[in-house]
């Protein structure tokens, strides 16, 4: 059974409170910042009281982890379709639709850039940043690269360490730099996995 195909379960009402309750805390992080933001005001933003904020979520850090799990999981759904929607044989397609996915979903977090790259946030960033790496490197190793195996010689080792450098650096070097052009990401892509001689109509 697919994931298309497979039934929905049905969420509880104490999911969806706690679902309701992350929201509120993005927008509120997003609008005016972690650091300004409280308990109260994400309670007052979701419309429950403060109590059940705390019930849910034991404190603000674990609230905020919550949020940025919300990133990762964007990040990772993104790659799944991504990865659905590619042409098979057309490489350089695949690798501009990947860079493309990649800013977008960068800039989708920059709302928290600021507060992230604070000093009292540094574990914080690195944390999520390390998780939202590790999540993509799985699902691109599990979907992309087994199928790309499947028709080509893999040209490099340690594949998963690989990608996690790869990611880990087009992160930094996206966000630290943004006017680099998306053509240069390609290429880095490339080299970096042995890319730079695969035929667009090979498979």
């Amino acid at each position: 059974m697919t994931d298309a195909t497979r039934p929905r379960r049905r969420r509880s009402a104490p999911e969806v409170r706690a679902e309701e309750i992350v929201l509120a805390a993005r927008e509120l992080f997003a609008e005016q910042g972690i650091a300004h933001t409280s308990t109260k005001d994400v309670a007052e933003r979701a419309g429950v009281a403060r109590g059940l904020v705390y019930y849910y979520f034991p404190d603000k850090d674990a609230l905020v982890d919550a949020v940025l799990e919300g990133y990762v999981a964007e990040f990772v759904e993104a790659v799944h379709a991504w990865d659905a929607a590619r042409e098979p044989g057309n490489i350089d397609k695949a690798l501009v639709d990947c860079v493309a996915m990649f800013r977008t979903h960068l800039r989708s977090v920059d709302p928290l850039r600021d507060d992230l790259q604070r000093a009292e946030h540094t574990g914080l960033y690195n944390r999520f940043l390390d998780r939202a790496v590790r999540a993509v490197v799985e699902c691109v190793e599990a979907t992309t690269v087994e199928a790309y195996a499947a028709r080509h010689q893999v040209r490099i080792e340690h594949v998963p360490e690989t990608f996690y450098v790869l990611v880990y650096g087009l992160v930094g070097l996206a966000r630290n730099c943004p006017e680099v052009d998306d053509a240069v990401l390609v290429t880095i892509v490339r080299q970096a996995l042995h890319l730079e001689g695969a035929r667009a109509d090979s498979e």
